[in-house]
């Protein structure tokens, strides 16, 4: 009851409060103007200039100039100069009625971001060393920089706290981005992304089996229109931006016009792509005769074949940027127009996004500002299945498959492919040369994004911030194998077609009034409210048993279905920040969130959140160690948060689904059975932390402790099948996140000709979840059965069959001298009872499970330097992730006797190794996890700015980058960089014919006019 009447209120003091503000008037006028410049007398265009306490602010045109005509009262003010890039200086002022003051600026170059102004709620921006809980930022230069293809790509190794994979090679690989481990256990891990207000749609659809290669949606955002990205981790994200954003928040912010003259920016890359590093192929010239017979040891000469060389390919791919900005005082605008194009490694594949943005800034009055934003994107690629968990067609996995003694070309004279595999009782898999060539699988994305927002300023200190957001892309995939084919599956052929539709809009509304109570007692108010809705149309296709030409799916029998998704959103939050003497900053907020998804008995539930920070640097007794330490900010942030994951928008019901039979039309219900008790997961996070500059600010530090606790995990019990269903989502489970993470910047070096600044971020994480329920473990699909959530384990383990060992741990033989599974009595929660035989003392019982592997590294790294040397500047970024392990799949299916095309075959073939080693290893799944530690050369580039006006630009520069040049690890396969679940939260580190993360080499110009 208490907690109903309180989020009434809250209700009703938003909207009373909203309605009130419009009524409240204003002051007599002063003008303020002036120039900010940087040293040697060069203007700084666009550059901020902020009358506090009041929330007036304008930007400098393109020679530097100011101007600021403010309504306000007789007394003292500050005036605030900012840029990114530089550090903020603030000068007092005196005003007396109605004043013209001139005041002027100079400001210093900050490299190392001390005075970065971030935006911590929707149109609230605020000073970093105010914050109370850690926030990373990336500037848009640093993005369009890192040779990646995607925004969360170009991430890597520059946010402390994040774990960012690349899944695949592909050439729109997915993405998975995860902010200090994972959240959930079934839902999804990923972090909130919203860009310019608007919260985006990140799915990663697979509507076409490509075997873990589904695109992210993020992919449809050109880098090149990126001004900066903030990053929140944590609970205290969610109390602003609520249980959508349980994982962390990432915040994209785009280009705007600038005051002045039209500015035009045009860039063109050319890029390289080939395959890193090949695996290593089987070589010896004959095979067995019989692969069934251990006894057996004849053979016949063959020759082999490395089917990689026909495969993969050198790729090439370009991209083209055109930008236009400029406009008055009044009225700002940016037009940017792009084209990508990337060829995939492997042949015949291809990514093409073209794409179109527009964002306009209007200045209405003093007191009201209009902006509009809006991107269209048309993607499209040409896709090659590569086999992976569910299909039995692929190239990747025909290369696996297939006895490598056989020639994968097509018949000269007939065209038609050989099977590759012959020898033996082995599972047959599709020719991949003949998956590339006539195989046809298209993907292609219509995107638009728009957002509108009103910001209003009626009185001093008072700013009302209105954001509407609109999401819309539908996305079509279409396959087609033709008849008469050498896949085992669908030998008949193969036509799908799959659409996604997806709508999703936000509206925000933020009224923030910043007040100096007194000279030493600044308080800002933030009351917001948000509506979100979104909603998913799907449908899929199938026809088999094709006719001879034709790859319309009216070409054959056709099985379909149809999937409709609608949730809604709602939610109102209060947060209060007191300032005291500008050292010490206290901060509390709470947030009542709604959502359709739970029965209303639990939709609603209240997260709160509470803060401080304290620059113990600010007082005077600090002032005799400033030469060494010039700031120091110790602060703390506790908070709640839901996620609305776990549970889909209609699980809450038993539902039923319609079926045929004969001519009749009834109703099945799902296995899932429904839960109304079902609550949202709920999380409780504590962060310690301080920031430090070092030696007059040539070094900084951020440094965090967190400690996460989910409750009420939601995960898929098992019922009696008495019940009539399979499952029931309940909330039974729980998972820990503790660790730290810390970022150091440091200007090395700085003279008149050079200079170097460096960095290293670190992120430790130990994940555990408990109270699984059951039998302790929970497996997971898409992973062959062998991952698992265990009890005091980290989420999704490599869970499986081990080697039967001796007392001393060496293995335990079987009598024809062979590896064996281990025997005994499986107890519960992974425990297990080994079982031995009291006379030949081999092992009896059933099968053993227990975990063999851990995927989640416990230690992620990043080392970036940058050099500059007169017009040169030399940029080299390494990054690594350690302690965690891979299942090599893929080296399991290649090493086994029936198919044997990779090395690890060899020692039986030449005898090395009893004959049968191969067989009786296969299944023991402890034989194929291996470290996946690695450091890689994420990073490497060289631009030269050309000097003066070259051929009437106003600046020219040309870049030469290369991406993931080398890679230390002990990993035998591709690159322990990847996954064939795609971005699955749960299924991870899993190899299993997955596309290799490519090597990269691009040349770019950047031309500006």
């Amino acid at each position: 009851m208490i907690k109903k009447l309180t989020q009434s209120c809250l209700y009703k003091v938003f909207f009373a409060f909203l309605f009130f503000l419009f009524s409240l008037a204003s002051n007599a006028q002063v003008i303020i103007k002036g120039k900010v410049l940087a040293a040697k007398q060069i203007p700084i265009s666009n550059a901020t200039v902020q009358l506090t306490p009041t929330n007036l602010a304008v930007n400098t045109d393109a020679v530097g100039n100011y101007i600021i005509s403010a309504a306000t009262k007789p007394g003292k003010y500050s005036l605030v100069f900012s840029s990114v890039g530089y550090k903020r200086v603030t000068k007092l002022i005196t005003i007396t009625g109605t004043d013209v003051l001139e005041i002027d600026a100079i400001l210093d170059v900050d490299p190392l971001g001390l005075d970065e102004v971030v935006v911590t709620g929707f149109g609230t921006p605020t000073r970093k060393k105010q914050i109370v809980n850690s926030i990373s930022t990336v500037s848009g230069k640093d993005i369009a920089s890192s040779g990646a293809s995607s925004i969360d790509g170009a991430m890597q190794g520059k946010v402390a706290g994040a774990q960012i994979n690349q899944n695949s090679g592909n050439p729109a690989g997915g993405i998975s981005v995860r902010l200090r481990g994972p959240s959930t256990i079934v839902g999804s891990s990923d972090p909130l992304f919203i860009i310019d207000g608007v919260i985006v749609n990140n799915d990663s659809r697979q509507l076409i089996d490509l075997g873990g290669g589904a695109q992210n949606r993020l992919v449809d955002v050109n880098m090149n229109d990126v001004d900066r990205i903030e990053v929140i981790k944590g609970a205290a994200a969610a109390a602003i931006y609520g249980s959508r954003a349980s994982n962390g928040v990432v915040q994209i912010f785009t280009k705007k016009g600038k005051e002045g003259v039209p500015q035009f920016s045009f860039s063109t890359s050319l890029k390289s792509s080939a395959l890193r590093k090949k695996l290593a192929t089987n070589t010896v010239p004959f095979r067995f005769n019989s692969n069934s017979n251990n006894l057996d040891l004849t053979t016949t000469p063959v020759e082999r074949f490395d089917y990689q060389d026909l495969i993969f390919r050198n790729a090439l791919g370009t991209e083209n940027n055109l930008s236009v900005s400029g406009g008055s005082a009044g009225t700002k605008y940016y037009v940017s127009g792009s084209n990508f194009y990337n060829q995939g490694i492997i042949r015949n594949t291809d990514f093409n996004r073209n794409g179109l943005r527009l964002r306009l800034n209007q200045k209405v009055n003093n007191k009201l500002t209009f902006n509009v934003g809006a991107n269209y994107v048309v993607s499209s690629s040409n896709d090659i299945p590569n086999g992976g968990i569910v299909s039995a067609y692929g190239a990747l996995t025909g290369f696996l498959f297939a006895n490598n003694f056989v020639n994968p070309a097509k018949d000269p004279i007939t065209g038609i492919f050989p099977n590759v595999t012959t020898n033996g009782i082995g599972v047959r898999r599709t020719n991949p040369l003949e998956a590339i060539e006539r195989f046809e699988f298209k993907q292609r994305t219509n995107r638009i994004t728009t957002d509108i927002n009103l910001n209003y300023k009626p009185i001093a200190g008072l700013a009302i911030d209105i954001t509407t957001g609109f999401d819309n892309y539908t996305q079509t995939a279409t396959a087609y194998i033709p008849p008469i084919n050498t896949t085992p599956t669908d030998n008949s052929g193969l036509s799908r077609r799959a659409d996604a539709t997806v709508f999703q809009t936000n509206t925000d509304v933020t009224i923030s009034y910043n007040k100096a109570v007194s000279p030493w007692l600044q308080s800002t108010t933030v009351l917001g409210g948000t509506l979100q809705y979104d909603k998913s149309l799907s449908f899929a296709a199938n026809a088999n048993a094709l006719g001879s030409f034709g790859q319309t799916i009216n070409n054959g029998t056709v099985v379909a279905g149809e999937d409709r998704n609608e949730r809604s959103f709602r939610g109102v939050f209060l947060q209060q920040t007191f300032g005291i003497s500008d050292k010490l900053f206290i901060n509390a907020a709470g947030r009542f969130d709604g959502s359709s998804v739970f029965a209303t008995k639990y939709a609603s539930q209240f997260y709160p959140k509470v803060g401080g920070s304290y620059i113990i640097s600010n007082e005077k007794f600090w002032e005799k160690i400033s030469n060494v330490v010039s700031f120091m900010k110790i602060r703390a942030a506790w908070g709640k948060a839901g996620n609305l994951t776990a549970l889909g928008s209609y699980e809450r019901f038993a539902n039923y689904g319609a079926v045929v039979y004969g001519s009749q039309t009834g109703y099945i219900p799902s296995t899932s059975r429904g839960n109304e008790g079902a609550r949202p997961e709920k999380q409780i996070e504590l962060e310690l932390g301080f920031d430090a500059n070092l030696f007059k600010d040539r070094i900084t530090i951020e440094f965090n402790y967190f400690s996460k606790k989910v409750e009420d995990l939601l995960l898929r019990r098992n019922v009696s099948p008495t019940t009539g269903f399979s499952s029931i989502p309940v909330n039974v489970g729980n998972s820990t996140n503790k660790g730290i993470e810390f970022l150091i910047k440091a200007i090395a070096l700085k003279t008149k000709s050079v200079e170097w600044a460096t960095s290293v971020s670190y992120l430790n994480v130990i994940n555990k979840v408990t109270n699984v329920g059951g039998d302790g473990t929970l497996g997971f699909a898409n992973g062959f059965g062998l991952v698992a959530a265990v009890n005091g384990e980290q989420l999704g383990v490599h869970y499986g069959a081990f080697f039967a060992r001796k007392d001393d741990g060496t293995l335990l033989l079987t009598p024809a001298g062979l590896p064996q599974r281990e025997l005994g009595t499986q107890l519960t929660n992974g425990t297990f009872k080994i079982g031995r035989n009291a006379v030949t003392g081999q092992p009896q019982g059933a099968g053993l499970v227990k975990v063999i592997g851990r995927p989640i590294p416990k230690h992620v790294a990043s080392f970036i330097n940058t050099v500059i040397v007169k017009r040169f500047t030399f940029k080299m970024q390494w990054d690594g992730q350690y302690d965690f392990d891979v299942f090599n799949f893929t080296k399991r299916v290649g090493a086994r006797e029936d198919y044997g095309g990779l090395k690890a075959y060899e020692p039986e073939l030449r005898g090395e190794v009893p004959k049968g080693t191969s067989r009786a290893v296969f299944s023991i799944f402890e034989n194929w996890i291996e470290k996946g530690d690695f450091t890689k050369l994420r990073e490497l580039s060289l631009t030269y700015q050309m000097p003066g006006k070259l051929w009437k630009f106003k600046n020219a520069s040309i870049t030469a980058a290369g991406r993931n040049l080398l890679v230390i690890t002990p990993y035998s396969g591709y690159d322990p960089e990847t996954n064939a679940a795609g971005q699955d939260n749960a299924v991870r580190g899993f190899d299993f014919a997955e596309v290799p993360l490519p090597k990269t080499f691009s040349v770019t110009i950047n031309l500006g006019f």
